[in-house]
């Protein structure tokens, strides 16, 4: 097997990714090839795009939802970053993206925080309430992700040297958070439904993300940040917590929306062209 180069590597991911194009799974490639070899690779990738002046907004966390993992032969969370460049605030819930340059791209309804303090390993990170008095504000999003191996094969660190499979982030309509306690209730407990083209496509519950709430999702991230020693939490980042449905694949001329009942968050909508 080929010796492995985590920048090289990088490199090869960076040219493919936007221009519709396939890679070979590094775990088909390298014989030592795991999860931290994989987070090797996402760190170049990091430094790559910083080089080319990206700018970091925050994190995404990805398979928080263990309902799908069968299906990808996924057995662990994993987390990348998210930038500027790929996250999208929304005017009336409404967004557009073009399919061009993706080469299998799926849609998550995905919970999306903003910290306006830091999470830590120190923090009470089992507490949802505890970890919601660190939130600025809360919003329904899609993350729209993009597979660069065919036919979704791979194992979790190939995901995460795939940019994390994330692509695009939309964010709806930030509602503040102002009773923490009584939000990580219905963090638990929300409902969801998505729907393709009108027609319902895929449901599920907040309890759907890590078997309990997507604030929970903040807390497993910090902790796997410090375990790593990885830059921690900060003011400020944005965190996008996993989907909460299954991800269904979309294809130029759909359009999804998806309506949330049991939480004040509007509904969203997305056409894809």
């Amino acid at each position: 097997m080929a010796e492995l180069n985590s920048r090289a590597l990088a490199q090869e991911f960076l040219e493919v990714r936007g221009r519709g194009g396939s890679l070979t799974p590094p775990s088909a490639r390298f014989e030592n090839w795991n999860l931290a070899a994989g987070y090797a690779v996402g760190t170049e990738l990091d430094r790559l795009r910083r080089e080319q002046c990206w700018v970091p907004a925050g994190r995404k966390i990805g398979f928080t939802n263990k309902t799908i993992w069968p299906a990808l032969g996924m057995d662990t969370v994993i987390w990348a970053y998210t930038y500027d460049q790929t996250v999208n605030y929304l005017t009336g819930n409404q967004a557009e993206l073009s399919l061009a340059g993706t080469y299998s791209t799926l849609i998550e309804p995905e919970i999306v925080f903003k910290l306006k303090a830091p999470i830590t390993a120190d923090d009470r990170l089992d507490d949802g309430a505890a970890l919601l008095e660190k939130v600025e504000w809360l919003a329904l999003g899609y993350e729209i992700v993009d597979c660069n191996f065919p036919e979704w094969k791979f194992v979790p660190s190939d995901a995460v040297a795939d940019f994390g499979l994330h692509y695009r982030l939309f964010i709806g309509d930030r509602q503040p958070v102002t009773d923490p306690a009584r939000l990580a209730e219905e963090l638990h407990s929300f409902k969801i439904k998505l729907f393709k083209n009108n027609q319902e496509a895929a449901q599920g519950s907040g309890s759907d993300v890590l078997d309990s709430s997507p604030v929970l999702a903040l807390g497993w991230l910090a902790r796997t940040l410090a375990q790593q020693g990885a830059p921690a939490l900060e003011a400020g980042e944005v965190i996008t917590t996993g989907t909460i449905t299954p991800a269904p694949q979309v294809k130029p001329g759909e359009f999804w929306h998806a309506t949330v009942d049991g939480i004040d968050l509007p509904a969203l909508g997305i056409n894809f062209t």
